[in-house]
């Protein structure tokens, strides 16, 4: 089985890989992370959901293609630059909300509100490496905690080193997720919040 052929990307995703190659951005989701959450999208029909770093609006792009029409996905980022290539491409959208502002701020005012997600995929600092308990609090019960970027890199700092093997440990020991680690792609665990 080759699970890199066959991934049938969103047709938009081509688009917005040039246009992210023209900006010189080059931390988006790859094509086996986005078919993932495709297809665990698409396992969340009606679903709420929530990407902590838009980025380009790569994943974005491939959560949208697994969602049903009654799905809502919220992503947000505070880098404009970035998002406005995600803004052009997918802000036609109306199952999608861009949300410009720091990621800490955004998971204080969900909190606040009192509002929960069926899936959250985190892909910047907060809500994966900063305020980790504070995003978990967000996801309803049977819902979806996602991240990736978790296979080391000979780039990598001690410090991120250190970050990585402390959100691993963490979510292994939480009571309340189910958790499987895929050393795959670009090293991803997906965690199931006990209902």
């Amino acid at each position: 089985m080759l699970d890199t052929v066959n991934l049938n990307p969103p047709s938009i995703l081509k688009d917005i890989e040039e246009a992210t190659q023209s900006i010189g951005f080059t931390m988006g989701s790859d094509h086996q992370t986005g078919s993932l959450l495709r297809t665990l999208a698409t396992a969340k029909p009606s679903g709420n959901f929530l990407e902590l770093g838009t980025g380009t609006g790569l994943s974005a792009a491939w959560l949208l293609d697994g969602m049903d029409a009654h799905s809502r996905l919220i992503t947000v980022d505070r880098n404009e630059t970035h998002t406005a290539i995600a803004r052009r491409f997918l802000g036609h959208d109306s199952r999608l909300t861009f949300v410009t502002m720091d990621g800490v701020g955004f998971i204080d005012s969900m909190r606040e509100q009192e509002k929960t997600f069926d899936f959250i995929f985190a892909d910047m600092q907060p809500g994966k490496y900063q305020h980790l308990d504070e995003t978990l609090q967000l996801l309803a019960p049977g819902g979806l905690y996602v991240v990736d970027d978790l296979l080391m890199s000979s780039s990598w700092e001690e410090a991120h080193l250190t970050r990585v093997y402390h959100l691993i440990s963490t979510l292994e020991k939480r009571a309340d997720l189910r958790v499987t680690k895929l050393n795959w792609s670009v090293g991803l665990m997906i965690a199931a919040k006990v209902g």
